[in-house]
């Protein structure tokens, strides 16, 4: 995985071909016009990250803010990390239906979906998932699935 040494999202952004740099920051002006409010756009990771701040929720696991969202430009790919996915199988299932009803193949990792361009995404589904979660449901959420474990 490919992790920028950029502090600021101009400077990742900055960092990038033009043809990464165009698809990264139309994905990115999509989550933030979805992004439910608290949320805060950061660089964590060595990408863009929307976070829950650790002023609203320190008591993560790894002492790191709760990761929301995060977008990536890697060597052969973009990545977007959809969290919320992962700890709500409605939305997964959700997300599955609209690459299938759009003849869209999903490339989906452990923790990201890889895309080469806006064209192989779902965006109206991926907009609609981003504003499904307010940062109190995404606290909840990651609290439940870390009692779960046995980890709280």
């Amino acid at each position: 995985m490919v992790s920028s040494q950029a502090k600021t999202v101009t400077d990742y952004l900055n960092s990038l071909q033009e043809d990464r740099r165009e698809i990264i920051s139309e994905l990115r002006q999509l989550i933030l016009d979805n992004l439910p409010q608290g949320y805060e756009e950061t660089m964590n990771w060595g990408m863009i990250s929307y976070e829950v701040p650790l002023n609203r929720y320190p008591e993560t696991y790894n002492k790191q803010p709760l990761n929301y969202i995060a977008l990536a430009s890697q060597k052969n790919y973009c990545s977007l990390y959809l969290m919320c996915v992962y700890q709500e199988a409605g939305k997964m299932g959700r997300l599955v239906k609209a690459f299938k009803a759009a003849n869209k193949k999903l490339n989906m990792g452990k923790s990201c979906i890889r895309f080469k361009s806006l064209d192989d995404l779902p965006l109206e589904t991926i907009a609609e998932i981003i504003a499904s979660t307010s940062v109190s449901d995404f606290i909840a959420e990651y609290e439940q699935a870390r009692e779960q474990r046995g980890t709280c």
